[in-house]
């Protein structure tokens, strides 16, 4: 996450080109007769709709947008340029900060989330990131059914050079986040992550098994976790609403990432997701690599969702 801007904007542009170009071109079929009449604005309402932004928020675009006096002259850019403002104004009051080392040490760290979502891996980059800082950070493997899981993190933590903490296959997720509390304590670590299960088959079994944790957690550091984080995978679409729902009304989620915006057509999704939270969005990822994890920028998200080249205030 320490990445110069342009870079890491040029990844958002091109990781979001394909709800981008779902957009462009429904914009374009769209918006060909000006200046706008009610009939296109229902058009772009409905394809807002279709690239997953919801009925609310399309309605509240749309309307926007039809305030726009766009004259016969007006550029396809003018159009984007509109477009991508009505959108970041739904969003720029849901973006949040991510700042493990400005709080507390240590700051500890719980992630949630669905199994494939991405909690893993996302967890992984900031570890890496956070070591790269100068941080001493230690991982603790909280999804102790899942070998795989164990593993995953393990190997992420050597990448990431830092401390690990596991258990056996099966073994108490809660008392595992009970020594890994006490250990970073004793071992002064600035930043405690704790990975978590995602088994949502089982919905109620996880829910009763994460509040344990906090529970736990509470004992050794009444003030942890300092965050819960917890991991969407865009690819689902509004199923990452679903989710939301599942896990903001049993755990007190503190932020959300949506992780693999690069994987589907539909990033719109986001906005949706942004206003049924009551977390903001901290982070989004847009690719595999250890550094396509970046803190969210409402007004940068929405120039690319739209096909704009992205841009930061200041």
């Amino acid at each position: 996450m320490n990445e110069p801007k342009r870079g890491w904007l040029q990844r958002l542009t091109e990781g979001l080109s394909r709800s981008s170009r779902q957009v462009t071109e429904q914009v374009n079929k769209v918006l060909t007769a000006k200046p706008l009449d009610r009939e296109q604005l229902d058009a772009l309402e409905e394809m807002l709709i279709e690239a997953d932004l919801g009925p609310q928020a399309a309605a509240r675009i749309a309307e926007a947008f039809g305030e726009q006096r766009f004259g016969r002259s007006s550029t396809e850019l003018e159009v984007k340029e509109a477009l991508a403002e009505a959108v970041a104004a739904e969003l720029v009051p849901r973006q949040g900060v991510f700042d493990p080392l400005g709080g507390p040490r240590p700051f500890v760290v719980l992630f949630i989330g669905v199994n494939g979502s991405g909690k893993t891996t996302t967890l992984g980059k900031i570890a890496a990131d956070l070591t790269g800082k100068g941080a001493k950070v230690l991982i603790a493997a909280g999804d102790t059914f899942r070998a795989a899981a164990v593993e995953q993190l393990s190997v992420w933590a050597e990448r990431a050079k830092a401390d690990f903490i596991s258990r056996p296959t099966g073994a108490d997720a809660a008392g595992l986040a009970y020594d890994a509390v006490e250990r970073a304590r004793r071992e002064g670590h600035d930043v405690l992550l704790i990975d978590t299960a995602g088994r949502l088959q089982n919905k109620q079994g996880l829910m009763d098994e994460l509040t344990k944790m906090i529970r736990v957690i509470h004992k050794v550091d009444p003030d942890a976790p300092h965050e819960v984080l917890l991991v969407l995978d865009a690819t689902v679409g509004r199923n990452a609403l679903a989710q939301e729902n599942i896990f903001g009304n049993a755990i007190g989620v503190t932020g959300i990432v949506m992780t693999k915006l690069d994987g589907t057509a539909r990033g719109g999704v986001l906005v949706p997701v942004a206003q049924a939270s009551d977390s903001p969005i901290v982070l989004i990822g847009v690719g595999e690599g250890i550094d396509d994890l970046q803190p969210f920028d409402a007004r940068a998200f929405s120039r690319s969702l739209v096909g704009l080249e992205a841009t930061v205030d200041g």
